[in-house]
């Protein structure tokens, strides 16, 4: 037998199987009974048959057994109904009642050794092969044996009729208990399936812990949870330290080579300068990947997304200023995303300044969400990108046009900060001829109350 994979399934199967056991040895006890009351019940009927038989009998004169006063009484002055009694005097049967008629009962007495002085019972066969039930008892030491019988059917019909009662009350029963042990262990499992959405809201970024208001057994598993997810965060931070020193410390030489290079006659044929500028590009594109591996645990921060845009395109105006770039933002008011404001900076800094650096004379940043997502869209009227281009530019390092400024990791960079968290990058064409940059980052719920 395999057992369910499941907590509840399991619970539920072993109480069914206690139920089903329980049942069972009930119903067996009460057959028990009950066959042992029926039982008792035609035997006393026997019994008190016999006696009176018994205590009508006398010898006469000519030794012949005779009956004193009338004995028949229902049921056994119903003929051929199984109701029977006969007195048998060695091979004689000179008694018999008036329900046997011309006929004789057969009896197998199994048990000749046993007490004489009371009824005991019997097999028996009737006058027709019917099976009898049949009591018997010698009266007085060489006296002759007093048979009563019953039919059969007097023991299992009762008993039919009474055990078709008791398997329905069992069945209710068992109905009852089925139905209260689903109830028990949707009760018991509750707090299980709260915790689970606790851990839900968590990881979703809508709270920073699990309630540590939790039953007795689960209290010890929230506070272990807890001081994961606490230990998890003095990680991130201490690796986001990490990264940002290295970063100091490596940038702040190749500044240095750079400016020294610069000076006349330091790099008469620039190679050294190109070097150095690919130098730079590779140690970004590198503390970047590293910043984003040191993101790789639960996201729990949710950052609006209108106040962002607004900055940026607000920056990108005064920076272009001399194209006259006319930046266009629609971002309904509420929409939040599951992501970390300095990335979302970086993401959208990287897609809106290649926008602008590319465009003839607009930009638009639009968004909408699905509630699952936020999809963002940043669109250019510039020469556009072909499809084996768009992939292209996906790739690290690679720049389609060195004349333009730049170090050809943004665009890898930012599709990589969106798979960090769960989203993703895809380049199109814009309505205006040039290219259309679609992000997809995870939605923040904007009715849950944030920590």
């Amino acid at each position: 037998m395999r057992w369910p994979a499941s907590l509840r399934g399991r619970l539920i199967a072993t109480a069914c199987l206690a139920v089903c056991l329980a049942i069972a040895v009930a119903g067996a006890a009460v057959w028990v009974l009950l066959d042992r009351l029926v039982r008792g019940q035609v035997d006393a009927q026997l019994d008190a048959q016999i006696a009176t038989v018994a205590a009508a009998l006398e010898r006469s004169p000519r030794g012949e057994w005779r009956l004193v006063r009338p004995v028949e009484g229902p049921p056994f002055d119903r003929r051929g109904r199984g109701w029977y009694w006969e007195v048998r005097s060695g091979d004689d049967t000179p008694l018999r009642s008036a329900s046997l008629g011309d006929g004789h009962v057969d009896v197998e007495d199994g048990r000749e050794g046993g007490p004489r002085d009371r009824p005991r019972p019997a097999e028996s066969t009737g006058p027709r092969g019917e099976a009898l039930w049949a009591r018997l008892r010698r009266v007085g030491p060489g006296g002759p044996v007093v048979v009563a019988t019953a039919p059969v059917e007097a023991i299992h019909g009762p008993l039919r009729t009474a055990l078709a009662t008791v398997s329905l009350t069992l069945l209710a029963v068992a109905a009852a208990l089925v139905a209260a042990i689903l109830v028990q262990v949707g009760l018991g499992l509750r707090p299980l399936r709260r915790l689970e959405g606790a851990l839900a809201d968590v990881r979703a970024g809508r709270r920073d812990r699990v309630p540590a208001d939790q039953p007795t057994e689960l209290r010890a598993l929230a506070g272990e949870l807890n001081a994961l997810l606490r230990e998890n965060a003095e990680t991130l931070a201490r690796a986001r330290m990490h990264v940002a020193n290295l970063a100091h410390g490596l940038k702040t030489p190749l500044a240095t080579l750079s400016l020294a290079l610069a000076e006349p006659g330091r790099d008469p044929d620039g190679r050294l300068g190109r070097e150095i500028d690919g130098m730079d590009r590779r140690v970004r594109h590198h503390l970047r990947r590293a910043r984003a591996a040191a993101l790789a645990g639960p996201v729990r921060t949710r950052t609006p997304l209108g106040p962002p845009v607004a900055d940026l395109a607000d920056a990108v105006r005064r920076l272009f200023a001399g194209k006259g770039i006319a930046v266009e933002t629609a971002v309904p008011d509420g929409l939040a995303l599951l992501v970390e404001r300095e990335d979302l900076d970086e993401m959208l800094g990287n897609l809106v300044e290649n926008a602008c650096r590319w465009c003839r004379t607009r930009v638009s940043v639009g968004a909408e969400s699905d509630g699952r997502e936020v999809v963002i869209r940043v669109d250019d009227d510039g020469p556009g990108l072909d499809p084996a281009a768009r992939e292209a530019v996906l790739r690290p390092g690679l720049r389609l046009d060195e004349s333009q400024p730049g170090s050809g990791f943004g665009l890898p960079i930012t599709r990589e900060l969106a798979d960090l968290y769960g989203g993703s990058l895809a380049l199109g064409a814009a309505p205006a001829g040039g290219l259309r940059v679609v992000l997809a980052l995870p939605a923040a719920a904007a009715d849950q109350n944030w920590k």
